[in-house]
């Protein structure tokens, strides 16, 4: 495959699950009451902003596989070793046995934060530094927002609490 068809393919993929969300799935699955005062808080708004937002990345996967008229080289050698995948398979099957084990003694926001590391690690990301920044970031502003704006209670861990 080369790097041209990946983004043909998986624009064409985020366009059409988009579509799949915003005229099946959140209108048959998603309740919302209609006394809402507040947007945001909305069951219905978050779906559809994702959806949305799956959409545009889809036409910009799109758009750049399009104006891509670069080489036809494939994208991805075969691995010599084959071992190494099924050493992969493990690591994640252990690290979402760790998950079960962490999620009630840390909670969700510093489960998370070790889980996107050590899954970034575990494929051998080219960017390990923004890796780390975004394992601590994410988590946190997502717990800021749900649980001091949207007021959701986040589970929190026996061991450490966050404000």
């Amino acid at each position: 495959m080369t790097n041209r068809s990946v983004q043909l393919q998986l624009g064409l993929g985020a366009c059409i699950a988009a579509l799949f969300l915003i005229f099946v799935a959140i209108p048959q699955w998603v309740a919302a009451p209609s006394n809402i005062r507040n947007i945001f808080l909305s069951p219905l708004f978050w779906p559809y902003s994702l959806a949305g937002f799956t959409a545009l990345a889809g036409l910009g996967l799109i758009a750049a596989g399009l104006r891509d008229s670069g080489d036809e080289t494939p994208l991805n050698e075969a691995s010599e070793d084959p071992a190494r995948a099924w050493v992969r398979l493990a690591g994640m099957a252990a690290i979402m046995i760790v998950i079960m084990y962490l999620l009630p003694r840390l909670g969700m926001v510093w489960t998370c934060m070790l889980t996107f590391a050590a899954t970034a690690f575990l494929v051998r990301t080219r960017h390990p530094i923004a890796a780390l920044i975004c394992a601590v970031a994410v988590p946190l502003v997502l717990y800021a927002f749900f649980a001091h704006v949207a007021g959701v209670a986040i589970p929190q861990g026996t061991i450490v609490r966050l404000p």
